[in-house]
């Protein structure tokens, strides 16, 4: 367990996540109040990673149940394996055939039947899903409950169940209780309204795209081979790009797929060229590249500018007699 919120942040920094003081808190209380914590944000801003890295950093195995539109209990809690339980009637045969002999109705037979029941509904016919997993987990887990907002809101409630509890009720086998409580991270992409129940219980971080320092931080340690001009150069234009009227703004995990497509291509800086052929790594809608095109088009290398004279866009700023093309 942690003991403040500094030691967090140090141990999500060494799983490669550089976390802010907010996200710090609000981990190291939820680990001591046994409160889950919802992440919402755009896509790709990081949410599911910060789970990641939570795990790692806590050493716990991370159980992740990704929700999907028509989620229900039995793909999210458990079922039973009918196959292996029709296989075991089979080899059993002839013990059943023992147990049935010598009764005198069917109404005999079935109470009979009905005392060996247990055989075939206990857990070594249950399969269980991501929630019964992290709830009867030998070891603590992280449970991380990814893109809840695509579920529908009858799941929604049901969740709402167990993470109150941390225990479930199957009929057969009755209530199963965690044996450790899990540390719970729920994100969503804000597609739709969660209920307020659900927010209640949770402790909140709003997680938007970060700033350019911020976002030039993330590149440098992810993708370090990239030189820094180029890395600064690239995270300028991402933010450029999140200014303009875009049906959907690359995300932070788009700018560090271009940031390893730059060091593909060996590009000592960013051109017209290599900005054209590489523009699709980051904006996936063919309105959204025509208009970033056309926003950010006449880009030149250094020293290169149109008229062969220095690109001010490459000059300092003290210096420029034109607009610069990242300036704010």
């Amino acid at each position: 367990m942690f003991q403040s919120k500094d030691e967090v942040r140090e141990a999500l920094a060494r799983q490669r996540y550089i976390a802010t003081d907010e996200i710090a808190t609000t981990l190291f209380l939820a680990e001591r109040l046994n409160k889950p914590v919802l992440v919402e944000g755009p896509a790709g801003v990081g949410k599911t990673e910060l789970g990641k890295a939570w795990a790692a950093a806590t050493g716990r195995e991370l159980i992740r149940l990704q929700c999907y539109e028509g989620l229900d209990e039995t793909k999210a809690l458990y079922e039973w394996e009918y196959a292996k339980q029709l296989l075991y009637t089979q080899l059993l045969r002839d013990k059943l055939n023992d147990v049935l002999a010598g009764a005198n109705s069917l109404a005999e037979a079935a109470d009979r039947l009905a005392q060996e029941e247990d055989i075939f509904f206990s857990e070594r016919f249950l399969l269980p899903r991501p929630l019964l997993r992290a709830i009867r987990s030998e070891q603590p887990v992280v449970l991380l409950i990814d893109e809840i907002d695509r579920a529908d809101a009858e799941f929604e409630a049901f969740l709402l169940e167990v993470l109150s509890d941390f225990q479930v009720s199957v009929p057969e086998l009755g209530t199963l209780r965690a044996r450790h409580m899990p540390l719970v991270l729920l994100t969503s992409n804000n597609t739709r309204e969660l209920s307020e129940a659900l927010k209640r219980r949770c402790l909140y971080i709003y997680l938007d795209y970060p700033s350019l320092e911020a976002e030039l931080r993330i590149v440098r340690l992810k993708v370090p081979e990239l030189a820094p001009q180029v890395a600064r150069q690239a995270v300028e234009l991402v933010q450029r790009l999140r200014q303009l009227d875009l049906k959907k703004h690359p995300s932070v995990s788009e700018t560090l797929d271009w940031a390893r497509a730059l060091v593909m291509l060996n590009a000592s800086y960013i051109d017209q060229v290599t900005l054209d052929n590489t523009l699709t790594v980051l904006l996936k809608h063919e309105h959204d590249v025509l208009r970033a095109r056309r926003a950010l088009g006449g880009i030149n290398a250094p020293g290169r500018g149109r008229d062969g004279d220095m690109d001010e866009d490459w000059l300092p700023r003290g210096r420029r007699r034109r607009p610069p093309l990242f300036d704010s």
